[in-house]
């Protein structure tokens, strides 16, 4: 599964999402699915833009997610 760490790269930063769309404009609604990690596919476009902006490079922004890894748990047993 790829993630998007858009808000992750936005916190790092202190910048607002706000100042995103108006800098490189992107729509809010769009720029709000990436922040999200909400996106069903990849503009690449508006990734241009964003790593751009970011001065980071794709896969900064876009990381690869092994859907073990999201659920894992530690492999001990809990104990009583």
């Amino acid at each position: 599964m790829i993630s998007c760490r858009l808000s992750t790269l936005l916190g790092a930063k202190r910048i607002k999402v706000s100042d995103v769309c108006r800098a490189t404009g992107i729509a809010r609604a769009t720029v709000d699915r990436y922040y999200n990690d909400s996106v069903n596919s990849f503009d690449r476009k508006v990734l241009s833009s964003l790593c751009d902006f970011l001065q980071v490079k794709p896969g900064d922004l876009l990381v690869l997610v092994k859907q073990d890894d999201l659920f894992s748990m530690n492999d001990e047993e809990p104990e009583d």
